[in-house]
């Protein structure tokens, strides 16, 4: 299964993400949902660094991409954000069984 987790702060913005996991529904580099998933995760990361130009953490490794801003959300960096969260809504609701979307909010260095 693949999840992936949108980090928001309190007013609603979000902050980070992270998408983990593998579909497991076709071989290696055939699968079309990891290879959504990944892609809209991937191109939020890009859009942000080359784009934007903003600072952030970030951690990946096979099946996973982690990033938090390092500087407070804005209207840009919440357009790149907000349009990958709408594209990871639209796979889940094609398979749920599959994809899990869900947003948490960010309190100082966790999550709840």
């Amino acid at each position: 299964m693949i999840v992936a987790e949108i980090y928001k702060q309190g007013d609603g913005k979000i902050i980070g993400f992270s998408v983990d996991g593998h579909a497991n529904t076709a071989a290696r580099g055939f699968d079309i949902y990891c290879a959504g998933a990944s892609m809209m995760s991937q191109s939020t990361f890009l859009c942000l660094r080359d784009h934007l130009k903003r600072d952030f953490t970030w951690d990946a490794a096979h099946g996973r991409l982690m990033l938090r801003l390092k500087d407070p959300p804005d209207d840009k960096t919440e357009v790149a954000f907000q349009t990958m969260l709408i594209g990871m809504k639209e796979l889940e609701k094609l398979a749920p069984q599959i994809i899990k979307v869900t947003e948490k909010n960010f309190l100082g260095g966790e999550t709840k």
